[in-house]
């Protein structure tokens, strides 16, 4: 697995590396060779954050903690990217080693007067899934939707998740 390591208005020790390629090395049994893992260090509202994103065959795992020390933050994120792999295998098994979907590329974020609205932009190949597979994709990702291009009706659709729990369909006329 690829590790790329980055901090945020900040330098990550040596110590903090060695231990985090330490800590992704154990999921090596997971991904396959070409997998590529994105982590960031930060500090926001006093805590010390860490967000780590694995890319394998282009499904997406990320998480995100926050604690006292980057070392808990770690321990909790690997958790949490643990607990959603261990959640979807049966899901996944097939999807992985087919190479379901194609990798995101994240761009950086332009510097903004600040006056203007802060804007963050990602792009990523589309690809034809059904409901289900990009329900998966959201969760995987924890985020609040997902677009995608529908595979039965080739028509761009957004799936979101409802605060009652349950999911919804955009469907374009």
């Amino acid at each position: 697995m690829k590790i790329t390591i980055t901090g945020r208005q900040m330098t990550v020790r040596d110590s903090l590396k060695e231990l985090v390629q330490t800590k992704l090395a154990k999921y090596d049994r997971f991904f396959e060779d070409n997998a590529q893992a994105q982590v960031t260090f930060s500090c926001r509202h006093g805590k010390e954050m860490i967000e780590v994103t694995v890319v394998s065959n282009g499904t997406i795992f990320r998480a995100e903690e926050g604690a006292d020390t980057f070392r808990t933050a770690l321990d909790s994120a690997m958790d949490a990217l643990e607990r959603q792999i261990r959640k979807n295998k049966t899901r996944l098994e097939k999807r992985m080693r087919q190479g379901a979907y194609a990798a995101i590329n994240y761009m950086p974020e332009p510097e903004q007067d600040e006056g203007e609205p802060r804007i963050r932009t990602k792009t990523y190949p589309v690809r034809p899934m059904s409901v289900e597979e990009a329900i998966m994709q959201m969760d995987l990702l924890g985020h609040q939707f997902f677009v995608f291009v529908d595979q039965a009706g080739e028509k761009t659709c957004v799936v979101y998740k409802r605060y009652d729990g349950a999911y919804g369909l955009i469907i374009p006329e």
